[in-house]
């Protein structure tokens, strides 16, 4: 590993790498206790169409990403509170209409398929400047919205409790689901859109069958998988981002195995 960050590019990966883990952990808990494991996927999804979109329009794919997404995302959590629809129902509603758009503006960006490619899988060790500086302003946004982070962690919890309270609950729905869209599509250009799902569901798994604290222990489990990951990705040339996910897999699984052996908790 020593060797490895002598490297610019292993630098700026792992720089990149650990931002967005540490964004996955801190968003793992709320996914997994509320169950929007599927959220995840339907707003990769949601980037992937803006991504194609951007390329269709010759346009920096992120930045028209950015507010698909968003948008995508504060429609989710309307309709689901509008219509009286299940959660899962509005997100498969929004999946089928986001990847039906990113075919068709794909299908309409002729020579720029291959560059599609690289926002499916992503590329952890071809991260720029630029890239870095999208996921710190994320994690800096995040602390800014630190002094919510009780309210949304009890509503998680005991969603009935904190109505009753006059928590604002449907207001932080909203809040927590913008978050989750602006966190994975700056993680997109990092992990890609086929993976980046596994940031947000198995660290929070993994900590959730092992961890009395169950933020900390998703924090802990997100950041020693990339290291993990990264390091393999070095020595093995794998691709970045599925190595972190294989090191993801691999920890769940170890998680798993002493839960089982021991008589589960």
């Amino acid at each position: 590993m020593l060797e490895a960050l002598g490297y610019p590019f292993f630098q700026r990966a792992l720089l990149a790498g650990l931002l967005v883990s540490l964004l996955g952990g801190a968003l793992s808990a709320f996914v997994v206790q509320r169950r929007l494991s599927f959220l995840g996927d339907g707003l990769a999804h949601a980037a992937f169409a803006g991504v194609a979109l951007g390329l269709f329009l010759r346009e920096e794919p992120l930045y028209l990403a950015l507010p698909f997404t968003l948008a995508v995302a504060l429609a989710i959590t309307y309709v689901k509170e509008r219509s009286g629809l299940s959660e899962d129902t509005a997100i498969g509603v929004f999946f089928a209409l986001s990847v039906a758009l990113g075919a068709v503006f794909l299908a309409k960006a002729r020579g720029y398929v291959g560059d599609a490619m690289g926002y499916l899988f992503g590329s952890l060790l071809a991260v720029g400047p630029g890239d870095l500086w999208a996921v710190g302003g994320v994690v800096l946004l995040g602390l800014a919205l630190l002094p919510l982070w009780g309210a949304l962690a009890y509503a998680t919890f005991d969603r009935e409790l904190a109505l009753a309270d006059r928590v604002p609950v449907g207001l932080h729905d909203y809040l927590l689901s913008a978050y989750l869209a602006l966190a994975l599509v700056v993680a997109v250009k990092v992990v890609g859109v086929l993976l980046v799902a596994a940031f947000l569901v198995i660290p929070g798994a993994a900590a959730r069958l092992l961890g009395r604290t169950f933020a900390g222990m998703t924090l802990l489990f997100a950041l020693s998988a990339t290291l993990l990951g990264l390091y393999a990705s070095f020595l093995l040339d794998w691709p970045s981002g599925a190595s972190v996910v294989l090191a993801q897999a691999l920890l769940f699984g170890l998680a798993f195995l002493k839960t089982a052996f021991s008589g589960g908790k």
